[in-house]
């Protein structure tokens, strides 16, 4: 049985560094968990039994790593027999990828770039598709930061949609990577955000990133969210509407008290954009 967010949402990754601050925290602190269930399949031991309980007390949403959808490579109907399992075990309703590859002959232990073309719209939804089957529901796919870009016969924000329309999957929408993405790669990232699809965003996602430069930014996950992703995030909700929203934070952990600070300024800004966002509100 699975169990649907709603759309004024705020979660936190399900990191083993902080389990025992998840376990131990008060209720409402959260309103759901993610989990990469590539990292959690088959654990037993007091990991296993600190998911059966979070899982029992919270909504889990899962944010897989290695299924490689765009990939050259035949998609592992084993793995995604054992991700069915396991999202079935746990109830989750939103299961997501990256739009992305990462392996050719092996592991590239890396989320590469695909290049934007009709090719590879085609060649990305056709496993997205068979993914879909294999789940027995519609999943999602992440817009990826990437540092080099491969061959561009079209733009990022038309690549993306042809994605989602020739797959007919939904959108993870991650913030912080349209934001490093616009100054890295020069291009305006309002603009950007405006061009996505309204009806097909399942979900958000913020995080922090490091300025290596003024034109180069790193998606780290290992800093507070900046400010200006903050508003970035708002002009999301402003036009897209309000969507379940996820704090990534993969190390570097501050005290839960300070995720939790961050989590209440997303709540902060959904409440801010409630009006006007129940008819184009699409999930939850």
């Amino acid at each position: 049985m699975s169990h649907p967010l709603s759309t004024h949402t705020a979660g936190l990754g399900l990191r083993r560094a902080l389990l025992g601050e998840l376990l131990d925290a008060p209720a409402g602190a959260f309103d759901f968990l993610e989990c990469a269930p590539d990292n959690w399949i088959g654990v037993g031991g007091r990991y296993g039994e600190a998911l059966q309980v979070l899982s029992a007390r919270h909504p889990v949403t899962c944010h897989g790593l290695s299924l490689s959808l765009g990939g050259m490579t035949p998609l592992d109907d084993t793995f995604l027999a054992r991700t069915r399992r396991f999202l079935d075990q746990h109830g989750v309703s939103l299961y997501s990828e990256h739009l992305s590859y990462c392996s050719d002959d092996g592991h590239l232990y890396d989320l590469m770039p695909i290049p934007f073309t009709e090719e590879a719209v085609r060649h990305v939804a056709a496993h997205i598709r068979q993914a879909q089957d294999a789940l027995g529901r519609r999943i999602a796919v992440e817009n990826v930061s990437y540092y080099a870009a491969p061959y561009q016969a079209m733009a990022e924000a038309d690549f993306i949609a042809a994605v989602l329309g020739e797959a007919d999957c939904d959108l993870l929408l991650d913030v912080n990577n349209v934001f490093v993405n616009a100054i890295n790669h020069g291009y305006d990232a309002r603009d950007f955000l405006a061009r996505m699809p309204s009806a097909r965003i399942a979900s958000y996602h913020i995080a922090g990133h490091y300025d290596e430069a003024d034109d180069l930014k790193v998606d780290t996950h290992g800093a507070p969210v900046k400010d200006d992703v903050w508003s970035l995030l708002a002009a999301a909700y402003a036009t897209h509407g309000v969507r379940p929203t996820l704090l990534e934070r993969d190390f570097n952990f501050p005290p839960l008290a300070e995720l939790c600070a961050e989590l209440q300024r997303v709540r902060d800004l959904q409440a801010m954009h409630a009006n006007g966002t129940t008819a184009q509100a699409t999930h939850g």
